[in-house]
């Protein structure tokens, strides 16, 4: 199977399976389609999808030029990079049946939060349901679970996460040192991260996370009233100017690495390629800007009329930012970032995240869930800390969702580059996690062909 598309002047040919990238002339660009039909019928000689493309009468090309295309054509294929078998898909039964260990949690070390941010999935840090903030206790009792949980893997990752966490501060200090004082006996390694709205931060959570920390996400929108409308404080107030100094200055103080400012666009704000590049004139480098997933009658959710805008707004931003990249300036936007040389290992692309089996969130009173956006819905409570997993039939379903699970990834694209998408967008918007969430699709197959045209752009200037 491939992928063809024109994309800023490039002509496009990604093969599904092998993952290859080939920028092609006009007359490959166009063969493709007939020889690819072809070749799957088992049909490989140049002569016949010669004399059959010429007998369509539809290529305004010289029959010479039609040959030399099909001969590439041919080539490419012979070589595995053209109409590859998929590889995957006699593997996935092992796969589902393989004996999983956990290796990340996201701790919820504060169901509150001091902002009112109007779209956030967790109810104000509430989750729907009561404000609490995790104690040490617990927290120590879920990094103790993910040790015992994690099998023979050394490396673990621990998110510090809410609600907002600065609003937990001792706690999240004192669980850092506790899994600090983990690591030697247990042969274990803490990757911990944070995640914050910033209004909390100041110096000495800077020179602890800078210490500590190996990333840190800090959540701004974009433009001051983009942000201010939709992430103000309880009162009404904007939260615009409290925040970026300090996050300026956090990126500044790791060197602009091991950071990204995380911002969501909503159907308030389509023109969201102002808000990336208005972030990346601040001076940030790491940028991440989502689409919001909302309840479709929300004011601010998006809808399917919007996806021609923003469609539109994802070309205008692959193009700017590859602008600043030849200009020496260039910014690492989150959803442009695709390794086409070796990209994620076969596991990754078939299950994405892991949520419900190898990635767990822990709320402040100790319950297990598949993820954070599963958190407060019972028929997802896994377990807790203390007891372990007691829904393994949960976890089996998780586990055995992939790509080749939900039916409507098998011919998509783009199935090994998003790895199916998100269980929990595909359970809120259909009630089931096979399923897929149309809209969040549609972006993140354009999303992937913006990534791969810069790429290839990259490659062209560099050869």
């Amino acid at each position: 199977m491939i992928h063809q598309y024109k994309n800023n002047g490039y002509n496009i040919v990604l093969d599904e399976n092998s993952g290859s990238i080939h920028v092609v002339d006009d007359v490959v660009y166009d063969v493709l389609p007939l020889a690819g039909q072809l070749i799957e019928q088992g049909i490989r000689d140049a002569d016949t999808i010669t004399a059959a493309a010429m007998a369509c009468r539809l290529l305004p090309y010289p029959e010479q030029e039609v040959r030399e295309a099909v001969e590439e054509i041919l080539t490419l294929s012979k070589e595995g990079t053209l109409f590859s078998e998929d590889v995957y898909e006699d593997y996935i039964q092992a796969f589902e049946q393989r004996q999983t260990v956990v290796k990340a949690l996201c701790l919820h070390i504060a169901h509150d939060c001091n902002l009112a941010c109007r779209y956030c999935f967790a109810g104000e840090g509430e989750y729907h349901g009561r404000r609490a903030l995790m104690s040490l206790e617990v927290g120590k009792k879920a990094l103790d679970f993910l040790v015992t949980n994690s099998g023979s893997r050394v490396n673990l990752e621990v998110d510090f996460f809410g609600g907002e966490p600065l609003m937990n501060w001792q706690v999240v200090k004192d669980l850092v040192a506790y899994g600090r004082s983990l690591e030697q006996p247990f042969h274990k390694k803490f990757r911990f991260t944070l995640t914050t709205n910033g209004v909390l931060l100041d110096d000495e959570v800077m020179e602890f996370v800078n210490r500590e920390m190996s990333n840190v996400v800090l959540s701004i929108d974009g433009r001051r009233q983009v942000h201010d409308r939709m992430r103000p404080f309880r009162g009404g107030q904007g939260s615009y100017d409290l925040v970026v100094p300090k996050f300026l200055k956090m990126a500044e103080s790791r060197g602009q690495k091991n950071y990204y400012v995380r911002g969501t666009f909503t159907h308030e704000n389509l023109d969201f390629s102002k808000d990336v590049l208005h972030l990346a004139d601040l001076g940030f480098e790491q940028i991440s800007v989502e689409p919001v997933v909302a309840d479709p009658k929300e004011p601010y959710a998006l809808q399917e009329a919007d996806l021609p805008i923003l469609m539109a707004e994802y070309d205008t931003l692959a193009r700017e930012l590859l602008k600043r990249q030849k200009e020496g300036r260039g910014v690492n936007f989150f959803h442009f970032m695709i390794d086409l040389s070796g990209g994620p290992c076969a596991a990754k692309r078939l299950s994405g995240c892991g949520s419900g089996t190898e990635y767990l969130a822990v709320t402040p009173w100790g319950d297990l869930y598949p993820c954070h956006q599963f958190v407060g819905n019972e028929e997802f409570l896994l377990g807790n800390v203390q007891d372990g997993i007691l829904r393994p039939d949960l976890v089996d379903k998780f586990k055995q969702c992939s790509v080749y699970s939900r039916e409507k990834c098998r011919k998509c694209f783009a199935r090994f580059y998003c790895s199916g998408g998100c269980a929990a967008n595909a359970y809120h918007s259909h009630g089931d996690i096979n399923s897929v969430y149309e809209l969040g699709c549609e972006l993140q197959k354009k999303r992937v062909e913006c990534a791969i045209m810069i790429k290839a752009a990259l490659a062209d200037e560099e050869g």
